[in-house]
């Protein structure tokens, strides 16, 4: 197959890498002094799943061959902007693997006529420097979407990925359990912290849990149809909306346990340390939007978006004490 990965970041870069080891032609785009590295010397994998160079072939414009598969791995934020050039491969099925939610609507638009399937990934994986990926926690991904993407989509992951690809039927309802599980993105980026570090501290898990809550109410006033992600099922969320904080922080702990000793950094913080916009607003962002339009109230995710923002616009990491007075207390 010949696939086009568009933002080959840590996500989008390791299935590119994947990909190529497994015998596809590889195209990517990326930016910067990791493009640079990349077109000089491939991408170096390491971690869960072993250590290769990929060689992929970075492309500066749209190329005019046919593509089998195109992979969107952008941040969300930049889903319209990524995807439009593309326009003259409407037609071709594309993977959108992101957090948050919206970057299939950019393609929509953009790609009328391109089928679009949904990967939720699991693994934890950082970009350790340029053209360098580190696999910190190897595990699967969850896949759905319009069955003409998923037929291609499918069997390149199942070839391409050492780990589990679920397929959901119900995606949207599996999109809005990760943003649950996203919930703990925020404060490493706040912080400086990794992930296990925010919930092993009582007061920070302690926000992660609220604003785990916040989300489970706006999901469920939306409407959503809790799918399974990993161990997090509706069962999960039906704890978590009977139990409150206290459950959330259960469920926190639960998910910092699956990831390992290695630190993992989230990606919101990666892109801080990048100098990069975050996807904070198609997380925490969207669950405010939603409750907003819906009269739910989510005042922690609001909090955690203005911090982010301060973040990512230069300001230095917060400590837990500072971080929690910035957050509205429990009511």
């Amino acid at each position: 197959m010949r696939i086009a990965v568009i933002g080959a970041g840590a996500v989008g870069g390791l299935v590119a890498a994947l990909a190529a080891r497994a015998g596809h032609e590889v195209l990517v785009t990326a930016r910067g002094e990791h493009a640079a590295s990349i077109a000089a010397a491939g991408l170096l994998v390491d971690g869960g799943w072993g250590e290769w160079v990929a060689a992929v072939e970075l492309v500066e414009s749209i190329p005019n061959r046919p593509i089998d598969l195109l992979i969107l791995a952008t941040k969300a934020h930049d889903s319209a902007q990524a995807i439009a050039p593309w326009a003259t491969h409407d037609g071709t099925p594309v993977l959108v693997l992101q957090n948050g939610l919206g970057g299939e609507d950019a393609v929509r638009d953009a790609l009328p006529r391109s089928p679009i399937a949904i990967g939720l990934a699991l693994f934890a994986v950082s970009l350790t420097g340029p053209g360098h990926i580190t696999v910190t926690g190897p595990n699967g991904l969850t896949l759905g979407g319009d069955s003409a993407a998923v037929a291609v989509a499918e069997p390149l992951l199942r070839e391409a990925l050492p780990a589990d690809i679920v397929l959901a039927e119900n995606i949207r309802g599996a999109q809005w359990t990760k943003l649950l599980i996203n919930q703990v993105n925020a404060l490493p980026a706040i912080t400086g912290l990794s992930v296990q570090q925010t919930i092993a501290h009582p007061g920070l898990r302690g926000v992660i849990a609220r604003a785990m809550v916040e989300t489970v109410a706006v999901g469920t006033a939306v409407g959503a149809r809790w799918g399974r992600i990993g161990a997090v099922d509706a069962e999960a969320i039906a704890r978590v909306r009977a139990g409150g904080a206290a459950a959330a922080a259960e469920l926190a702990e639960h998910l910092a346990a699956g990831m390992g000793d290695v630190p993992n950094p989230a990606s919101m913080l990666q892109s801080i340390r990048r100098g990069r916009m975050t996807e904070v607003d198609a997380i925490n962002g969207v669950v405010v939007d939603y409750g907003t339009s819906l009269g739910v109230a989510a005042p922690v995710n609001a909090a955690l978006v203005g911090l982010v923002r301060k973040a990512q616009s230069g300001d230095p990491p917060l400590t837990p004490a500072q971080a929690l007075a910035r957050i509205p207390a429990p009511s």
